[in-house]
This record gives C-alpha cells, structure tokens and sequence, in this order.
C-alpha cells in the first residue's frame, strides 16, 4: 500500500511542477552525462563484466521561439576529468527552435563510463534554456543497447 502511496505522490507532484511557468536565463553551464562504453554481465559466471562499446549522439536544442542563444563551449571530459576535446571552438549562433549536434564515436574508448561534457551558453536577454541530451547507442548483430541521458545546469565559479 506504501508504493501506491508513493506513487500518486509522484504522479502529483509530476502534474504540479507541469503547471508551472518555465524559468528563463541569460546563460548556463550544463553537465551531460556521457558513457563511451557500459558494462553488463555477471562477475560470477564470466569472471569479468563484458563492455560495450557505445556511440552518442549530442543534441543541443533552443528551446526559445523567438530568441537565438550563443553556444560558447562544448567540452568533452573523460572519467577522470580529463579534457579530450573541444566541440565548439569558437562560439556559434544557435537560431530559435534550431539544433546542434556532435557525434562521440564508438570506437572513442578514452571517455570512459563517466565521460562528460560541460556545455556553456549565453543570451543578450532572458530566455528558454536549451534542451541538452545524448542519445546512447551500441548495434551488435545479437544486442543493441540504447539510452538517453539529459543535461543539468551546475554552478561554475569564474
């Protein structure tokens, strides 16, 4: 009874936060998770978990109708904090509604199952955040793994 409880709680809690307006921003640095590879198995039967490769797929979206943000950053870390790449040399232009997006390879082993990017954007004037998610994707001839994980704003000193 305790987890139908929970539940409806949550289902509530779900309906409450839809009905409330969305909170804009002149700029943010998001976190998004990313994961060059995952592992699976049992220790037990195989003495080591098996990894799979994965490839991800990184869209950034305006989410903002009207205004257009500047994408500043999109830097690529691996599990130990590593800085591999830089997606955005310079900044670009992300017009209203548009998307953006960069391909973390398969075969790019050194991320790690904690790689990350940290994504910087700014604006002229307050407006919607974009929607930051990488689409995680592994196609084998007798498995295919897929998933998605999305970005949070997280605090920088500067």
């Amino acid at each position: 009874m305790a987890w139908l409880f929970a539940m409806l709680l949550g289902l509530l809690s779900g309906l409450a936060m839809a009905g409330e307006p969305a909170s804009t921003s002149r700029g943010q640095t998001l976190y998004l998770p990313i994961y060059s590879h995952v592992w699976y198995g049992d220790k037990e039967r195989h003495r080591e978990p098996y990894k799979a490769m994965m490839s991800a797929l990184v869209s950034i979206r305006s989410t903002d109708p009207v205004k257009p943000l500047r994408l500043l950053s999109a830097r690529y870390y691996s599990t130990d904090g590593k800085l591999l790449a830089e997606y955005v040399p310079k900044p670009r232009v992300l017009p209203p509604l548009g998307t953006i997006e960069f391909l973390v390879e398969q075969r790019e082993a050194k991320g790690g199952s904690g790689a990350n990017f940290l994504i910087e954007w700014e604006a002229d004037q307050p407006m919607n955040p974009p929607w930051a998610q990488a689409v995680h994707v592994s196609i084998q001839v007798q498995r295919s793994l897929s998933f998605i994980t999305e970005a949070r704003e997280v605090a920088v000193d500067r």
